[in-house]
């Protein structure tokens, strides 16, 4: 046998729920808010950390023996060619023109046999008029990570200016940085930023320091496979 709740009983059960309730919603409306602080202080962090090795006047460039040159989707829509990826091989073409690197290593998501960021660069860059005696080939840059780590660890390539956008560049050199790895980064002509790119790389700096912090490791490492070097360098 049972008994009615009576009319008081359910308000304070109503009541204690709307309690709890707005307990809740107030610390997951508390944790969201650090979390985007803490990724803000972060994303400017980052930015201030890294400027002394950026470099946006070709002039000003020091000279390094490879420029790493990061991949991205060539086209952002059927026909429609992506700028950053269009100014990135730009900026690579004029240091190799102004005597800047002697090198490019092209360095992308090689994910399926339709989509190949590395082989995209080099057949692009070829048709611009850069000899394929000057351009190698990393098929494994899956990630930012993977690229920076596997030119010094891989090949071989320690001293290298890294090719891209600035918000890129950014996070490249945080990257090298914290691995001890001696790079510098030319700035690519910077199209237009929207938002949600601007929101991406806000998050996605994020996500490297928790890489980076967790000791994550680029997807495949192996053995060393040395890249030439000029017949000036040691």
């Amino acid at each position: 046998m049972f008994t009615l709740k009576t009319p008081l009983k359910t308000e304070r059960l109503l009541l204690w729920h709307r309690i709890h309730l707005g307990k809740i919603i107030r610390a997951i409306i508390a944790f969201n808010a650090v979390l985007i602080l803490l990724s803000v202080a972060i994303d400017r962090y980052i930015s201030f950390s890294v400027r002394q090795n950026l470099y946006e006047n070709l002039e000003d460039l020091p000279y390094r023996p490879y420029a790493l040159v990061l991949g991205t989707s060539k086209f952002v829509a059927p026909g429609k060619t992506n700028d950053y990826y269009s100014n990135r091989l730009e900026a690579a073409k004029s240091l190799l023109e102004h005597g800047k690197v002697s090198y490019l290593l092209l360095s992308g998501d090689n994910r399926t046999l339709q989509y190949n960021e590395p082989k995209m660069m080099f057949r692009d860059l070829r048709k611009m008029g850069v000899s394929e005696n000057l351009m190698f080939r990393d098929f494994a840059g899956f990630r930012t990570l993977d690229s920076v780590i596997r030119a010094d660890k891989v090949f071989n390539i320690n001293g290298f200016t890294i090719v891209s956008q600035k918000f890129h560049c950014e996070r490249a050199l945080f990257i090298a940085e914290f691995n001890d790895i001696d790079a510098i980064c030319f700035v690519a002509k910077q199209p237009k930023i929207n938002f949600s790119t601007r929101l991406r790389e806000i998050f996605a700096r994020s996500k490297a320091v928790l890489d980076l912090l967790l000791g994550i490791k680029p997807y495949f490492l192996g053995e060393p496979e040395p890249l030439p070097m000029p017949d000036n360098e040691d």
